[in-house]
């Protein structure tokens, strides 16, 4: 389904926080960061300097990271040249290509900047406490990720919930599952009981819920409940869309897996949908077994629920 053309209030948002961001960076400013360099200059000084010394980078390779044109990256690069921060050497391996290093004095200028950069960062994240400096960086993460610019080498790490975290699942799920199977806001309701229930009537040792977070984002989680005495229940699988294809949802459930086998049950069972097929094959990748299936109504849909299980 092709995505519908953006709100015009939507657009104005953006170039408006644009707007924000610009100044509160200064990139407006002709000399950035208190140095003799404007924001194109400092940005190719930066690439320049950062690159490994055995891997020195190549005008083209900088044009390409910072999808600049290269006629303007010409420029810039000669008026760094000019300013003895930068200096052009021939490749070892293509006489041809010119690769481009920091000159000492250009090294020198670079720290200096690079740490007036982190001094500013710092000022601008005192005020806020511990929680709100996680939130701003995950929203930032969030932009990335939405945008195309989230780093594939991201760390994801599975923690125990805060608070917080049992409002974000419900929200979610709720809005994924609308988005993506047209469910109604019934389902909202479901998953809001099961994880009032889990808080209200958690047993530790038995029971247990992980939280995915990457870059200060949460982006999955899962619960295991206990059924009965030798059965554990796998509970609201979720992964989000901006997560998949990092194996984030087969991680979750062998991690409920090993959990119900230390905890002593003996078989772990789970409720799903036939039309969760990515779901499905996870579980079937895990070992579980279908069951039994039933049709029913739920959600403002007519469904095919599907009962699995496997033995501990």
């Amino acid at each position: 389904m092709k995505p519908a053309s953006p709100a015009p209030a939507d657009i104005d948002a953006v170039r408006q926080f644009n707007r924000f961001h610009t100044r509160l960076v200064g990139a407006l400013d002709e000399h950035l960061l208190a140095s003799p360099l404007a924001l194109p200059q400092l940005r190719v000084l930066y690439e320049v300097a950062k690159a490994p010394r055995q891997a020195p980078m190549s005008a083209r390779a900088i044009a390409e990271a910072l999808q600049m044109d290269p006629g303007h990256l010409s420029r810039v690069v000669a008026a760094l040249e000019g300013m003895g921060l930068i200096e052009r050497t021939p490749a070892a391996d293509h006489g041809k290509r010119l690769e481009l290093r920091p000159t000492a004095e250009g090294r020198q200028l670079f720290a200096k900047v690079d740490a007036a950069s982190a001094k500013e960062v710092a000022a601008l994240l005192a005020p806020l406490s511990p929680a709100e400096r996680r939130e701003l960086v995950g929203a930032m993460a969030r932009v990335r990720q939405l945008l195309g610019d989230t780093p594939a080498s991201s760390t994801v790490i599975l923690r125990e919930p805060v608070p917080g975290d049992m409002g974000w699942i419900v929200h979610r799920q709720a809005r994924l599952y609308a988005e993506e199977y047209g469910w109604d806001w019934t389902f909202e309701g479901l998953v809001a009981e099961i994880a009032g229930r889990f808080v209200q009537q958690f047993q530790p040792g038995l029971e247990r819920c992980w939280v995915a977070e990457r870059e200060g984002s949460v982006i999955g989680a899962v619960f295991v409940v206990r059924a009965d005495e030798h059965t554990a229940q796998l509970r609201m699988l979720y992964v989000d869309a901006a997560a998949r294809g990092l194996g984030l949802g087969r991680r979750l459930v062998d991690e409920c897996i090993r959990f119900a086998q230390a905890a002593g049950y003996r078989r772990m069972v789970l409720w799903t949908n036939d039309i969760l097929t990515a779901a499905r094959h996870i579980y079937e990748a895990t070992g579980f077994v279908l069951e039994r299936e039933e049709r029913h109504q739920s959600f403002g849909k007519d469904l095919n629920g599907q009962y699995w299980a496997r033995e501990l």
